[in-house]
Protein backbone atom coordinates (compact mmCIF):
# COMPACT_ATOMS: atom_id res chain seq x y z
CA UNK A 1 0.00 0.00 0.00
CA UNK A 2 1.19 3.67 -0.52
CA UNK A 3 -0.49 6.25 0.92
CA UNK A 4 -0.32 10.02 -0.53
CA UNK A 5 -1.15 13.63 0.58
CA UNK A 6 -0.98 16.46 -1.24
CA UNK A 7 -0.72 20.22 -0.05
CA UNK A 8 0.13 23.67 -1.22
CA UNK A 9 -3.08 24.65 -2.99
CA UNK A 10 -4.53 27.84 -2.53
CA UNK A 11 -5.88 30.97 -4.41
CA UNK A 12 -3.98 32.80 -6.32
CA UNK A 13 -3.71 35.62 -9.08
CA UNK A 14 -3.27 35.12 -12.81
CA UNK A 15 0.24 34.98 -14.06
CA UNK A 16 0.76 33.69 -10.57
CA UNK A 17 2.70 30.46 -8.94
CA UNK A 18 2.60 28.01 -6.45
CA UNK A 19 4.10 24.60 -5.17
CA UNK A 20 2.02 21.83 -4.58
CA UNK A 21 3.72 18.97 -2.62
CA UNK A 22 2.71 15.25 -2.36
CA UNK A 23 4.37 13.33 0.32
CA UNK A 24 4.09 9.77 0.27
CA UNK A 25 4.31 6.63 2.44
CA UNK A 26 4.16 3.42 2.70
CA UNK A 27 6.29 0.48 1.06
CA UNK A 28 8.82 1.37 -1.75
CA UNK A 29 7.36 4.57 -2.57
CA UNK A 30 10.63 5.04 -4.20
CA UNK A 31 10.08 2.54 -6.81
CA UNK A 32 6.88 4.58 -8.14
CA UNK A 33 6.55 6.92 -11.21
CA UNK A 34 4.50 9.69 -9.53
CA UNK A 35 2.08 11.34 -11.79
CA UNK A 36 0.22 14.95 -11.38
CA UNK A 37 -3.55 15.10 -12.56
CA UNK A 38 -6.16 17.72 -12.19
CA UNK A 39 -9.79 18.01 -12.88
CA UNK A 40 -11.76 21.18 -12.77
CA UNK A 41 -15.25 21.71 -12.27
CA UNK A 42 -17.63 19.64 -14.99
CA UNK A 43 -14.67 18.16 -16.48
CA UNK A 44 -12.26 14.79 -16.55
CA UNK A 45 -9.70 14.50 -14.81
CA UNK A 46 -6.62 15.25 -16.90
CA UNK A 47 -2.93 14.03 -16.86
CA UNK A 48 -0.54 16.78 -15.85
CA UNK A 49 3.10 15.66 -15.51
CA UNK A 50 4.85 12.42 -14.18
CA UNK A 51 7.99 11.66 -13.38
CA UNK A 52 10.28 8.83 -13.29
CA UNK A 53 11.42 7.08 -10.04
CA UNK A 54 14.86 7.53 -11.05
CA UNK A 55 14.30 11.21 -10.35
CA UNK A 56 15.45 12.46 -13.61
CA UNK A 57 12.78 11.52 -16.58
CA UNK A 58 9.62 13.94 -16.72
CA UNK A 59 6.78 14.10 -18.77
CA UNK A 60 4.10 16.95 -19.20
CA UNK A 61 1.12 17.52 -20.91
CA UNK A 62 1.28 20.08 -24.29
CA UNK A 63 -1.60 22.88 -22.04
CA UNK A 64 1.20 22.85 -18.59
CA UNK A 65 4.83 22.35 -21.02
CA UNK A 66 6.81 25.40 -20.11
CA UNK A 67 4.51 26.12 -17.33
CA UNK A 68 4.90 23.81 -14.82
CA UNK A 69 8.03 21.55 -13.07
CA UNK A 70 7.29 18.46 -11.81
CA UNK A 71 10.35 17.22 -8.94
CA UNK A 72 11.20 14.29 -6.44
CA UNK A 73 13.48 14.23 -3.06
CA UNK A 74 13.20 9.95 -3.15
CA UNK A 75 14.93 10.38 0.22
CA UNK A 76 12.11 12.65 1.60
CA UNK A 77 9.03 10.71 0.08
CA UNK A 78 7.83 13.74 -1.64
CA UNK A 79 6.84 15.02 -4.78
CA UNK A 80 6.69 18.41 -5.89
CA UNK A 81 4.42 20.41 -9.15
CA UNK A 82 5.85 23.69 -9.48
CA UNK A 83 3.27 25.84 -11.15
CA UNK A 84 4.12 28.76 -12.70
CA UNK A 85 2.17 31.95 -15.11
CA UNK A 86 -1.16 30.08 -13.85
CA UNK A 87 -4.27 31.32 -15.69
CA UNK A 88 -7.85 31.01 -15.37
CA UNK A 89 -7.92 27.46 -16.85
CA UNK A 90 -5.25 26.04 -14.41
CA UNK A 91 -8.37 26.02 -11.86
CA UNK A 92 -8.86 22.66 -10.72
CA UNK A 93 -8.33 20.29 -8.01
CA UNK A 94 -4.95 18.58 -8.26
CA UNK A 95 -4.29 14.96 -7.66
CA UNK A 96 -1.18 13.05 -7.60
CA UNK A 97 -0.74 9.48 -8.27
CA UNK A 98 1.56 6.07 -8.06
CA UNK A 99 2.15 3.95 -11.13
CA UNK A 100 4.65 1.13 -11.48
CA UNK A 101 4.18 1.89 -15.51
CA UNK A 102 6.48 4.36 -16.89
CA UNK A 103 4.88 7.21 -19.23
CA UNK A 104 1.43 6.19 -18.56
CA UNK A 105 -0.93 9.50 -18.71
CA UNK A 106 -4.65 7.02 -18.36
CA UNK A 107 -6.10 7.62 -15.04
CA UNK A 108 -6.47 4.05 -15.17
CA UNK A 109 -2.50 3.21 -15.20
CA UNK A 110 -2.29 4.50 -11.79
CA UNK A 111 -3.02 2.51 -8.39
CA UNK A 112 -2.34 5.00 -5.46
CA UNK A 113 -4.33 8.29 -5.32
CA UNK A 114 -4.28 11.20 -3.14
CA UNK A 115 -6.92 12.91 -1.78
CA UNK A 116 -6.39 16.36 -3.70
CA UNK A 117 -5.61 20.27 -3.23
CA UNK A 118 -7.92 23.03 -4.76
CA UNK A 119 -5.97 25.33 -6.87
CA UNK A 120 -7.86 28.42 -7.67
CA UNK A 121 -6.77 30.89 -10.32
CA UNK A 122 -7.93 34.39 -10.03
CA UNK A 123 -8.27 36.83 -13.11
Amino acid sequence: QVQLVESGGGLVQAGGSLRLSCAASGRTTSAYNMGWFRQAPGKEREFVSVSHWNGRDTYYADSVTGRFTVSRDNAKNTVYLQLNSLNAEDTAVYYCAATLQWGAISTAAYNYWGQGTQVTVSS
